[in-house]
């Protein structure tokens, strides 16, 4: 086995950073293969803490190659402030690679997510207003920017005037701000050059890559929930961050896709607007949210708490081909009494074991939980499965049972060292 994929499981925020990060350690290279920085991964280890918001989670392992890919979008000054702010803690970034065939985010992009969220009243989606919504369509709509552009001055200059000009129209008919066109075009000539060396066809240095058989592992943004196809549309962001997206967004074959593994914390959380079956309305979503620091990498905002569901983990199966799962934060869990999973939905009197096609259904479903044994026990110190608490690994074997898929690893705390792989994996 020579490639692997690390996907969300909910609606994002599952962790996928530091079980990134940790599996990194044993690849040669490291993938982000859609999305913007609308989302984020915080990373622990040696008693720092570091937060990427587009770089993938290999490039503190100068070993790794690290590929931001064609499915991307790339706020160019957000990027280049990250580079600089890990070039300052250390690391030289010589090992990131950026698709020529990524397409670019501009500030207009940032202003016209703001408008259209606010023109949608009390029917707003709760986007992060980054840009990445826009983004995407002008993608869609053929006239998007990428990042090979910004390498011809001319071409780029006519690109940009032609986009310009015709989002500040709308913005303009909606009262949204306007950008002048010289400011745009020589800041971002000026940014360019950071990331110059950097650029290649990253479809060819995968490919090349998977030929010698490197070791490769491919990280998405958010969780399949917000799957722009599959999730809880329209509450959804604007790519697909499920494993068979992989193939299309990094220009690699399907077939090069072996395993995936799910990330999924012992709870559920989620950011922002939508339905959100097993969400809890009582002190201990305060309390967990509190223990675990629950807020949004990018945003800060507090983040929604739930029981595990395993409707969802099931769904994600399904549609993205999990084959192994990651369990993170589970010393949360440690002295609740008892734990809740939900095994399906009641909709309209009926039961179901699937996630409806419509959020109008969706936000009708009602949990169906069965009650199992918590631990009182701090498992933060656990080295291996044998060493957990009797109900912890009860709990383990009931996800197992429940959703059909093998879990591999463990996170009991925010450090690379707080994880436990399970010996009868074959994840390595």
């Amino acid at each position: 086995m020579n490639s692997l994929v690390i996907v969300g499981t909910g609606w994002g925020d599952e962790g996928k950073g530091k079980i990134t990060d940790y599996l990194s350690q044993k690849y040669d290279v490291c993938v982000r293969f859609q999305g913007g920085n609308n989302a984020g991964h915080t990373i622990k280890f040696n008693n720092n803490k570091y937060a990427l918001n587009l770089i993938p989670s290999g490039i503190f392992n100068e070993k790794i190659s690290n590929v931001m890919s064609n499915g991307m979008v790339i706020n160019l000054k957000a990027l280049v402030n990250e580079i600089n702010s890990l070039k300052s803690k250390g690391f030289d970034c010589k090992n990131l690679y950026i698709s020529n065939r990524a397409h670019i985010l501009f500030p207009y992009h940032m202003e016209l997510d703001e408008v259209f969220e606010n023109l949608k009243e009390d029917e707003k989606v709760g986007t992060t207003k980054k840009g990445i919504g826009p983004c995407y369509t002008d993608k869609s709509m053929r006239t998007g920017i990428r990042v090979g552009d910004l390498l011809d001055k001319e071409c780029f200059h006519k690109k940009l005037s032609r986009n310009l000009s015709y989002s500040n129209k709308i913005l303009s008919l909606f009262g949204g701000k306007t950008f002048d066109f010289n400011e745009i075009y020589n800041e971002y000539i000026s940014l360019i050059e950071t990331i110059r060396p950097h650029v290649v066809d990253t479809s060819l240095f995968l490919n090349k890559a998977l030929e010698e058989n490197k070791k490769v592992l491919f990280e998405g943004a958010q969780g399949i929930m917000l799957c722009l196809d599959h999730g809880t549309y329209p509450y959804v962001t604007s790519s697909s961050p499920s494993a068979s997206s992989v193939s299309l967004n990094c220009g690699i074959p399907p077939q090069s896709i072996q395993k995936v593994l799910g990330i999924t914390k012992s709870y559920a959380t989620r950011v922002g607007e939508g339905a959100f079956p097993t969400e809890i309305n009582s002190d201990l979503s305060d309390r967990i949210r509190e223990v675990a620091h629950e807020y949004g990498t990018t945003t800060g905002r507090a983040r929604r708490i739930g029981w595990l569901d395993a409707v969802i983990l099931n769904h994600g199966r399904r549609i993205s081909g999990t084959t192994d799962l990651a369990i993170t934060l589970l010393d949360v869990l440690s002295g609740i009494e008892k734990l809740k999973i939900c095994v399906a939905y009641s909709l309209d009197g009926r039961e179901i074991d699937y996630i409806p096609s419509t959020i109008e259904e969706f936000n009708r479903c009602k949990p169906i939980y069965i009650e199992v044994d918590g631990w009182k026990e701090d498992i933060s110190n656990a080295k291996s499965f044998d060493k957990l608490p009797e109900n912890t690994k009860a709990y383990i074997r009931k996800i197992e049972e429940l959703t059909k898929i093998k879990v591999s690893l463990i996170s009991v705390g925010p450090d690379r060292e707080q994880t436990i792989e399970i010996k009868e994996s074959n994840l390595f």
